[in-house]
């Protein structure tokens, strides 16, 4: 087992129990360190009686229950939107294992005990200096495909070793302790919908920060099988045809404004009920239909996927998605067996999602965007890595430019507190992804994105 560092324990505490609660105020942080984006949002648990669906909206305390039907139907009619899928390994993870430098002449003498024999992983054509760990095979296969962009040193200037408050810089897409929204919330903000919370989904019990806006729902639900369907004392053979029928009677035409916003109210619920009702069986239990085999290990982050990815080929209007990898990366001791273990799990996810999508025929519309708040030092501890700067994040998809954005830049010259020196900046990832992705305009999400490179994200 590895041991996390108190920090990392307190920063999960905090940002789960306190981020996206709405009501419950923060404890304290430590002085310089800031609240997690979207503290304090208000919280509405919407449940649509017609048909059990219960569904956690955050920033939606003037939307009532018609409006949100109303808005999912609207958005839903209007073709699904490309998505981008945010993946968060917590902790931050060990990107010269990832990525081993197994050809720097300094990676052995750095890591006695940590480093990778040559030849254990698949080489990384794009600098054969670096390997895949084993565990990343996944990554690696995907990549010879031409379907994963490499970040191989990706942070910023003057980098921040804090959990807290580095995770807070990606989240909110800017070097602002200050700033409370998160960067996928500025662009939902900016051209989302205002009654349409499926835009975007934190696929936890709590709201993502990255994913907090300022005017426009998100929503959060850890996995769509806790959607259920119901009726008061009423069970199966009947509810199907009930439910069948309510839909039904929103086709009819009606003579009355009253009577037509009963027929709206019935056909938006209908819609919304045959979009999510195939995605749990009678019992309550997963019915997803997945086209390809999904991994038995790590938790329930398979499962997640897999009911994402339901959930995206249905043709619900889902925009950004915010999800946690496997397990902890922050590897102080017992790293070798936690991150083969963790990457492992990860990785073998993200390709069976990949490879369902891709099987759906709805790849062409979702991008996967994978980070960690900071690398780890080059030079180990004994059974582990600090705290580091420069680490790595990826870009998977079919329309992936499936190229290295910036270099790897050695081990021989490190910066001042001898980490990994970063050479490509995460809002540079970000501005591109919101240009090239979703047609933004990124000068008005990512503050000073004037100043950062766009490198080519998307083909």
């Amino acid at each position: 087992m590895s041991h996390s560092c108190s920090g990392f324990t307190r920063a999960q505490m905090l940002r789960g129990g306190a981020a996206a609660t709405a009501g419950r105020g923060l404890p304290d942080i430590e002085p310089g360190m800031p609240e997690p984006a979207g503290t304090g949002m208000a919280r509405r648990a919407f449940l649509l009686r017609s048909a059990g669906l219960a569904l956690s909206v955050y920033g939606a305390s003037k939307l009532r229950l018609p409006q949100f039907e109303e808005g999912v139907a609207q958005a839903a009619a209007g073709g699904p939107p490309p998505a981008l899928v945010s993946v968060f390994l917590p902790g931050g993870v060990d990107s010269l294992s990832v990525l081993a430098p197994v050809g720097d002449a300094k990676y052995a003498t750095l890591r006695p005990t940590l480093a990778l024999q040559a030849g254990s992983g698949v080489t990384f054509a794009e600098d054969t200096r670096l390997m895949w760990h084993p565990s990343a095979a996944g990554l690696a296969t995907l990549h010879a495909e031409g379907k994963v962009s490499v970040f191989p040193a990706v942070g910023y200037d003057h980098p921040d070793q804090s959990h807290f408050t580095s995770r807070h810089f990606w989240e909110v897409g800017a070097l602002d302790a200050n700033s409370r929204l998160g960067w996928m919330g500025r662009y939902l903000d900016s051209l989302g919908d205002t009654a349409n919370p499926l835009q975007g989904l934190a696929m936890d019990y709590n709201l993502a920060p990255a994913l907090a806006t300022a005017a426009v729902p998100v929503a959060a639900v850890p996995s769509p099988a806790d959607y259920s369907w119901w009726s008061m004392n009423i069970g199966s053979p009947i509810t199907a045809p009930m439910m069948d029928a309510f839909g039904k009677l929103g086709q009819v035409s009606a003579a009355s404004p009253a009577l037509d916003q009963a027929r709206r109210a019935a056909r938006n619920a209908g819609l919304v009920r045959s979009q999510l009702g195939g995605f749990v069986t009678s019992d309550g239990k997963p019915n997803y239909g997945t086209p390809v085999p999904y991994p038995t290990a790590g938790g329930d982050f398979p499962q997640q996927l897999a009911g994402l990815a339901a959930m995206l080929a249905s043709g619900l209007p889902i925009r950004c998605v915010a999800i946690n990898g496997v397990g902890s990366y922050d590897t102080h001791s017992g790293e070798q067996q936690t991150l083969t273990a963790n990457l492992k799990q990860t990785v073998d996810g993200l390709l069976a999602f990949q490879r369902d999508i891709e099987a759906r025929g709805i790849a062409d519309r979702v991008l996967v965007q994978v980070w960690s708040e900071f690398g780890r030092r080059p030079r180990e501890n004994g059974s582990g890595t600090d705290h580091g700067a420069a680490g790595c994040a990826f870009v998977i998809g079919t329309r992936a430019k499936g190229q290295m954005v910036g270099q790897f830049p050695g081990l021989t010259t490190l910066d001042g507190q001898s980490n990994l020196v970063a050479t490509s900046d995460f809002r540079s990832m970000y501005c591109a992804l919101l240009e090239q992705w979703f047609g933004a305009d990124a000068s008005q999400i990512i503050p000073g994105a004037s100043g950062f490179t766009r490198p080519a994200l998307v083909k």
